[in-house]
């Protein structure tokens, strides 16, 4: 007999990610734009800025995922602050477009075949994500929903993970115990907080370019 009655899985980099690079969505905003091809130095340069500021405390703490509002003024201040209005007026807006465009995601290789694997075995799988805006479109689209049983996005209650009752509201809706539940996710700082709420944690590590994100493992924990 298994020792969980549920998995808990985040979103973000654990079962889907954007597809492609941030250059690669760079340059298709400056397409969208009917602008001509940026310099890719230049791209590159301002996506490292986006990258090495977004991880950042400061950047955390402004609240970016818990509302839409927020979510769009942070993000586009951001790409404006890390110089894309310097390549082009507009590219801040439309980047952001594109990142919260359901069609701009893709599931990893072993996503959908390790949902499907848990809902045979009778597993109720919820998600718990911090994001600004719907990701569920996305997962649709990709074909994660027809496994799910609930989702829980930090922007509909107002905080994000590590806060308790983020995971606990996974647990209600599931009507499984905390300590009948398995989180995986792949940061530390956030889905460990599952562990506050009573639940075992598995975190994976950062997701190669390509190939499987390792959810397989999740399979011999259950």
């Amino acid at each position: 007999m298994s020792q969980f009655d549920a998995v808990l899985f985040d979103a973000g980099d654990t079962l889907i990610r954007l597809s492609g690079s941030g250059e690669t969505l760079l340059h298709r905003a400056a397409a969208d734009l009917g602008l001509a091809p940026l310099d890719p130095g230049e791209v590159a340069d301002v996506w490292k800025r986006v990258l090495d500021t977004s991880s950042t405390a400061e950047e955390m703490a402004k609240g970016r995922d818990l509302s839409t509002g927020q979510h769009h003024d942070v993000w586009t201040a951001l790409y404006t602050a890390a110089g894309c209005e310097n390549l082009a007026p507009g590219l801040s807006e439309r980047l952001y477009a594109l990142t919260v465009d359901a069609a701009s995601w893709e599931a990893f290789e072993d996503t959908v075949p390790t949902l499907r694997a848990l809902s045979e075995r009778g597993t109720k799988i919820g998600i718990v994500s911090d994001t600004g805006f719907d990701l569920r479109p996305a997962m649709e689209q990709l074909g994660v929903m027809a496994y799910v049983d609930t989702v829980v996005m930090s922007f509909q209650h107002g905080m994000c993970k590590p806060a308790v009752p983020v995971f606990l509201a996974a647990c209600d809706q599931l009507d499984v115990a905390p300590e009948r539940c398995l989180m995986v996710g792949d940061n530390p700082l956030t889905d460990s907080g599952a562990i506050a709420a009573g639940m075992h944690v598995f975190l994976l590590p950062r997701p190669a370019a390509t190939g499987p994100r390792g959810l397989g493992r999740v399979l011999s924990l259950v």
